[in-house]
């Protein structure tokens, strides 16, 4: 595993991605993929999920969760940090700008 790692997870987020893959039983081999889609006119978005290590992939030990970069896409993620909102209005991940 790389040491300094581009993208960091709050607390809240790291409880909830630890829940969900023991609820969803989530195999033990798959990490939490955080990254970038598209690039069209939209713009890229960022995406989060659980997934195999690829050979592409960067892989940071992140609050003890294997989190998984594609080295495309570090520069998109540099920076961010995977938050867990949870109110009475929504509730899901989101992606916040760390002050440099």
């Amino acid at each position: 595993m790389t040491t300094v790692t581009p993208v960091t997870l709050s607390k809240r987020a790291a409880d909830e991605v630890r829940k969900i893959m023991d609820t969803k039983n989530i195999p033990a081999d798959y990490g939490l993929r955080v990254g970038i889609r598209g690039s069209g006119c939209g713009g890229a978005s960022m995406i989060i999920g659980f997934d195999k290590q690829k050979e592409s992939d960067l892989s940071y030990d992140v609050e003890g969760i294997n989190v998984l970069v594609d080295k495309k896409h570090t520069l998109y993620v540099i920076g961010k940090e995977v938050d867990f909102y949870d109110g009475d209005d929504k509730r899901g991940f989101m992606f916040v700008d760390t002050p440099a």
